[in-house]
């Protein structure tokens, strides 16, 4: 298996500020005071971090089964769920993922949420949640670019979405060394830092890529849903 490692700056990723917004409740109208301070302070924090990372490993010996929803590679059993499977079935090879923004925006917002400043720990969190996705992009982006001539890839799936199982976390994490771009897994299958996402990605001529993949799962909680 190879093993790819990305290192981000933040100002090589594409933010969604208008998502941001309407996570917030603002979607057509600038943020009130003190609102706007503290979207301010939270994306002035996130200029200066230097711990978002992305790792990922290519697995090419690959076996789906789409009637009971499992995927067999690198010598573990996913039990992905029928729906990413589907999506995943002309893949020739598969590349897993975990992408993380660090613990400095993890730690901040959390010890504000829980501190004097809930309202302002909230918008650190969200611009954390946006943060880390966009990592996501860029390095699915970066990915793309990579591919030979002729090969695709679909969207990145998650443990824990489209009825895919999070306790899968836990094999998705034996492909890769210990503590992944510094990032570790609880025995709930819950990743530290929090602001960390992980995944698998189809490799292959006869993929596709959804530009709106909501229709495939019933999550409502995923930001895309929030903010579409």
């Amino acid at each position: 298996m190879n093993i790819q490692e990305y290192s981000f700056q933040t100002k090589d990723l594409e933010i969604d500020l208008n998502g941001i917004l309407k996570v917030l409740g603002f979607p057509d109208s600038l943020l009130p005071s003190p609102f706007d301070s503290y979207l301010t302070e939270a994306l002035d924090f996130i200029s200066q971090l230097d711990e978002i990372r992305a790792v990922c490993v290519q697995v090419d010996n690959i076996e789906l089964n789409l009637s009971k929803g499992i995927i067999n590679a690198g010598g573990q059993t996913f039990k992905a769920g029928k729906t990413i499977c589907k999506e995943l079935k002309n893949a020739e090879e598969l590349l897993f993922f975990i992408c993380t923004a660090g613990k400095s925006l993890s730690e901040i917002s959390a010890a504000m949420l829980k501190g004097e400043e809930p309202v302002k720990g909230y918008i650190f969190d969200q611009v954390g949640v946006f943060l880390t996705e966009a990592a996501g992009d860029r390095m699915e982006q970066l990915i793309r670019n990579e591919l030979p001539s002729g090969m695709k890839m679909t969207n990145r799936y998650s443990p824990g979405y489209c009825h895919w199982d999070v306790s899968d976390q836990h094999r998705l994490f034996s492909l890769f060394p210990p503590s992944p771009c510094g990032v570790t897994l609880t025995s709930s299958a819950l990743m530290t830092p929090v602001k960390s996402i992980s995944g698998v990605i189809g490799i292959g001529r006869e993929v596709g890529y959804r530009d709106y993949p909501c229709a495939l799962c019933l999550s409502h909680n995923c930001i895309y849903r929030k903010v579409s």
